[in-house]
């Protein structure tokens, strides 16, 4: 592929540019740049914002409200919003169950769905992990069981990002114990407000409420809600995954990152010269950057596959990215030095003013290092995507 942008790249660059500087407000600038903790009000916000322009959804095509880019113009709308600092859209609803909903779901479902979507009128979460079946994720026990019109759901879901704000979880739930386990799955579509949903938090490392356990006792699922055919919802989740992992990579906020790291770098040191003098340091900063220079090139090869949903090649993109991802986190703590081991949870709230003139831009590094642990982890662990490597991609 030709990774030189063309005179309307530059100028598809330059209108994001522009709309950026407009558009995000300041507030939410800040947060980002500094690592605050983001609120549903300022995800939902920024989402809204997004969705009047119509780029809520950047890789939607045009039929189902999406902006029908090009690979790279949605590389450089995602590179634009990091390097300005604009909150995520969060992708349980745009990036994982959208493209799940519209190749494999109903056309009533695409049509009710899909615009709330797109409008966040819906806040969704996921429905995978389960006590006993995380990286096993085919062993999972929730079921699912027929009655009339409905499904009769029982069963526990873990590690729940932001499952306190969600309206809706899409879930998967075994429908047949009878059969091999990943040949006996489906994928629902469940409301988070019905009878018989609990949510309990689980407090993290860097003391925030981001994931949760959520239970379901007898709760009751319309069929119509049934993503698909039933017990082929292994296959959907699957497709959903290699959406998830090929966003995990996350290099805009990367290089985002970087600039961040080795400004860090550059503050004078209270015992000599800045730390980025340092050829060691500075050897690992550019290590770092050659290999995110790599990824960045790979996740351009992969886009420009439009044609098909992403393979075993989203597992590498899943693996660099996120070992960059908390390599980075790594140095900044390096870099910060003493002043990054305490962290205040009133700044980390914006509750409490940033001064220009103390040390607060070390308050969020040793939290952001503690949440930066699990990416490795979740969308699959990366012990897991070597496999999917070595089997799928070198046929070992």
């Amino acid at each position: 592929m030709d990774l030189t942008y063309t005179g309307d790249d530059l100028t598809f660059r330059d209108q994001v540019r522009a709309f950026l500087e407009a558009e995000l407000p300041a507030d939410l600038r800040h947060k980002v740049a500094n690592h605050l903790r983001l609120h549903k009000d300022d995800y939902v916000r920024w989402h809204r914002i997004l969705a009047r322009q119509g780029w809520a959804a950047p890789g939607w095509p045009r039929e189902y409200g999406g902006p029908g880019w090009t690979p790279v113009q949605r590389h450089i709308f995602e590179e634009e919003c990091a390097r300005a600092g604009t909150p995520p859209v969060l992708p349980f609803g745009v990036n994982m169950v959208a493209p799940v909903i519209m190749a494999f779901g109903s056309e009533e479902q695409k049509a009710y769905y899909l615009p709330r979507i797109l409008a966040c009128e819906d806040w969704w979460c996921q429905g995978y992990s389960e006590p006993g079946a995380g990286s096993d994720l085919a062993s999972l026990k929730t079921t699912a069981v027929r009655d009339g019109d409905h499904y009769i759901v029982n069963g526990q879901k873990t590690w729940t990002t932001l499952a306190q704000h969600a309206d809706m979880i899409f879930c998967l739930v075994r429908t047949d114990p009878a059969v091999r386990k990943q040949e006996g799955i489906s994928f629902l579509l469940i409301d988070m407000h019905a009878p018989g949903v609990t949510v309990r938090p689980i407090i993290m490392l860097d003391e925030d409420h981001e994931v949760n356990e959520v239970f379901f006792d007898n709760v009751r699922v319309p069929v119509a809600n049934l993503v698909g055919q039933e017990n082929r919802g292994w296959t959907y989740a699957k497709y959903l995954l290699g959406h998830e992992r090929t966003g995990i990579a996350a290099v805009g906020r990367s290089k985002r990152e970087l600039a961040r790291l080795k400004a860090l770098a550059r503050r004078e040191q209270k015992n000599g010269a800045p730390l980025l003098r340092d050829p060691l340091f500075a050897a690992k900063v550019a290590d770092l950057e050659i290999e995110l220079m790599a990824l960045e090139m790979t996740v351009l090869r992969v886009l420009a596959q439009a044609d098909k949903a992403p393979g075993p090649e989203a597992s590498v993109l899943k693996v660099r990215g996120t070992e960059i991802q908390q390599r980075l986190s790594e140095l900044m703590v390096e870099a910060a030095g003493p002043l990054a081991l305490p962290f205040d949870p009133a700044y980390l709230e914006g509750e409490q003013a940033h001064s220009a003139i103390d040390d607060d831009f070390a308050a969020p590094l040793l939290p952001h290092y503690f949440n930066f642990r699990k990416t490795s982890i979740y969308g699959g662990s990366n012990e897991i995507q070597r496999n999917i490597i070595s089997q799928m991609i070198l046929g070992l």
